[in-house]
């Protein structure tokens, strides 16, 4: 039997030259945004010229998507991980919720992807591509969470509900909490720290979904 052969030279060196491509794109949109984004510094950052980017990007956005999506599967990999051995359906909650709001405090650069698809009547319009991609990381994290809420119905944690409609209300409102944290008005309108807002507000949600709420 002929052994499986592995990866050649030459398909090494084109997946390294692409994960250079990708580590020096994720620091210039991270830092600059897409619209500002200059593919030259992209290059620079990771050591090739640019016309050898377009050997493996055809544009700008689609090397956006490509980091949106590498980072986008590595996050809801760790959401599910902080899911772990949890079966209580409140305790289940609380893991994403914290979870999530950890992660923006280690990766607030990567939030920003998530608010420029929703201020783009101000910033202007996204290519539909990068858009789409955001779309499907969002549906990503909010199946995890319906699928936390169905499984405390299940298990009779949580009375009868929409599943879907009960994630987006708590998404919705982790996501207004973390965006008050950046606008120093309304964090001196909020007039308690983040993770006092933060836990009130998931009380009051898991409040509401109990049984006996």
């Amino acid at each position: 039997m002929t052994p499986h052969a592995g990866p050649t030279p030459r398909a090494g060196k084109k997946a390294a030259s692409r994960q250079k491509i990708l580590d020096a794109a994720r620091e210039v949109f991270f830092r600059d945004g897409f619209m500002d984004a200059n593919l030259d510094d992209v290059a620079l950052g990771a050591g090739l010229a640019k016309g050898t980017l377009y050997r493996y990007f055809e544009s700008k956005a689609e090397l956006y998507v490509a980091v949106l999506s590498e980072n986008g599967e590595a996050f809801v990999a760790r959401l599910r991980e902080a899911l772990a051995g949890r079966r209580d359906g409140p305790d289940r909650i609380r893991s994403l919720a914290h979870f999530y709001r950890e992660h923006w405090r280690q990766n607030p650069e990567y939030f920003q992807i998530f608010w420029a698809v929703e201020n783009q009547p101000v910033i202007g319009e996204l290519p539909r591509a990068v858009v789409e991609e955001v779309t499907r990381l969002w549906r990503s994290c909010l199946q995890e969470l319906a699928a936390a809420i169905e499984a405390g119905v299940e298990n009779g944690d949580f009375r009868s509900c929409d599943p879907w409609l009960m994630a987006n209300l708590l998404w919705s409102s982790a996501n207004a909490l973390i965006r008050s944290e950046e606008v120093p008005a309304r964090r001196e309108l909020r007039r308690t720290s983040l993770d006092e807002s933060f836990e009130a507000m998931l009380e009051l949600f898991l409040c509401g979904l109990r049984r006996n709420a």
